[in-house]
């Protein structure tokens, strides 16, 4: 069929926001499909998933009965099936305010909480309303990638602080006071940490809020996390430093509750001072949130039942698993020479690891790591940093274009791997199992 001209035979005015491409090639997203692709469709093993933190799937992590009810009640009652408000539902709001105020030496209102599809439009919320013309934001390296794929789409500047293994992933303070200029916005925190596995003490969220201030700054406390540490250091939220320096704290209920396909978040001003009121971006969030879309909100009616009716056995339950999860991990990575764990995991679900190519045979990067493992065992872990994964792929062959072109920076550390231990102990098991097989294999004959 002849390809047909627009009006008057002219070009057709649209073509496609080459942008996005960009983007969405940083997200996890984009570089776990493409090892997808390179599994081996010939292996009848069950694929054992430590590239994302998505446990819903295996026994041990299902969701708190409460919160079930909760959704079913919510439905059936047949009050929340209209249209949200711009900011979410009060009862939600007042919900998730209480529950937050458990922590904090003042107290929230509602009108501190801005409901969102979860914690990824809650980035996007605030990283867009910060993207004047010039502007830099300071983000973690390793971080989450998601933040650098929103801060690229809205053409706000990236500036990376390293947080240190050898400190158990501290910030680098000197670093974050180096980068900073007259134009920096803010800082992002993620706390318990993605991709590491660490958690913040007291002193050091201190001393962060502390530095923020001196560079008259925000700090933009990712907390998805919330409260899934098991170790020796308690999780305490940035907010309890809200008198120091405005924090946007982002949160959900994906996480602590293990139902990241409900899509709810949320956006919280801690912020006594009032701050961030005075310089207008709490109308800036209000005007974004008016054009964007909301959560169902039939899961906005759920909220207030799953947050003050769940019991803490469940809570218990969940950081004990993950916990010996952890444990495992780490004990079993030990196990493998080519790969070393700089600090034991105390939160989230992750861990990260670094290679040591010297030990292996044929393989030079991490994501050829990465790519091998998915094709020889089907076992999926996420590389650390790469640039553009075009002629990597191409030694394997793959046909589809579209993979062959995506590029990316995951979590920003070359050379290393992110894990996730959040899945079924015994498949913990199996593919850190398969990893030492794949290492065996492939070690340099001495």
């Amino acid at each position: 069929m002849e390809n047909a001209g627009g009006a008057n035979g002219n070009q057709w005015g649209f073509k496609a926001n080459e942008e996005l491409k960009t983007a969405s090639g940083i997200t996890v997203r984009g570089v776990l499909n493409s090892l997808l692709e390179n599994l081996n469709k010939n292996d009848t093993r069950p694929l054992i998933p430590l590239g994302h933190g998505d446990p819903s799937a295996f026994p041990s992590f299902r969701t708190a009965s409460v919160a079930v009810d909760a959704i079913v009640h919510s439905v059936r009652s047949a009050r929340f099936n209209c249209y949200s408000s711009t900011v979410g539902i009060l009862p939600a709001r007042r919900a998730i305010a209480d529950y937050l105020n458990r922590d904090l030496p003042y107290k929230l209102s509602p009108d501190d909480v801005y409901l969102t599809l979860g914690c990824t439009q809650a980035i996007e919320v605030i990283l867009t309303v910060l993207a004047r013309p010039g502007a830099n934001i300071l983000l973690p390296r390793p971080g989450f990638p998601y933040y650098e794929a929103r801060a690229t789409h809205s053409h706000l500047e990236v500036r990376h602080f390293d947080l240190l293994p050898a400190k158990g992933w501290e910030v680098d303070l000197d670093a974050v006071e180096a980068l900073a200029d007259e134009n920096t916005v803010a800082l992002v925190i993620i706390n318990p940490g993605n991709p590491c596995g660490n958690v913040y003490t007291y002193q050091h969220l201190q001393k962060i809020a502390e530095t923020a201030k001196k560079l008259g700054i925000m700090v933009i406390a990712d907390e998805v996390y919330d409260h899934l540490a098991f170790g020796n250091t308690p999780f305490v939220p940035m907010g309890v430093f809200g008198s120091i320096v405005p924090v946007l704290t982002l949160g959900s209920i994906s996480k602590r509750w293990i139902v990241p396909g409900w899509r709810l978040g949320w956006l919280v001003t801690s912020d006594p001072n009032g701050i961030l009121q005075d310089s207008g971006i709490v109308d800036s969030i209000k005007s974004f949130l008016n054009i964007s879309s909301d959560p169902a909100t039939f899961i906005q009616g759920a909220v207030p039942q799953i947050l003050e009716k769940t019991e803490e056995e469940f809570f218990s339950k969940i950081t004990d698993i993950l916990r010996e999860t952890a444990d495992i991990c780490y004990d079993r990575l030990k196990e493998i020479p080519c790969i070393t764990c700089p600090k034991k995991p105390e939160g989230s679900m992750f861990v990260m690891v670094k290679l040591n190519y010297s030990l292996l045979e044929g393989i030079n990067s991490d994501m050829e790591f990465a790519l091998k493992l998915a094709k020889e065992e089907s076992v999926i872990v996420l590389p650390g940093k790469i640039h553009k994964i075009y002629q990597v792929l191409k030694r394997f062959l793959l046909p589809n274009p579209l993979i062959l072109e995506i590029t990316g920076i995951t979590v920003g550390l070359k050379d290393w791997l992110r894990i996730t231990f959040a899945v079924e102990p015994s498949a913990l098991e199996d593919g850190l199992g398969r990893m030492k097989a794949f290492y065996d294999r492939h070690a340099k004959k001495q």
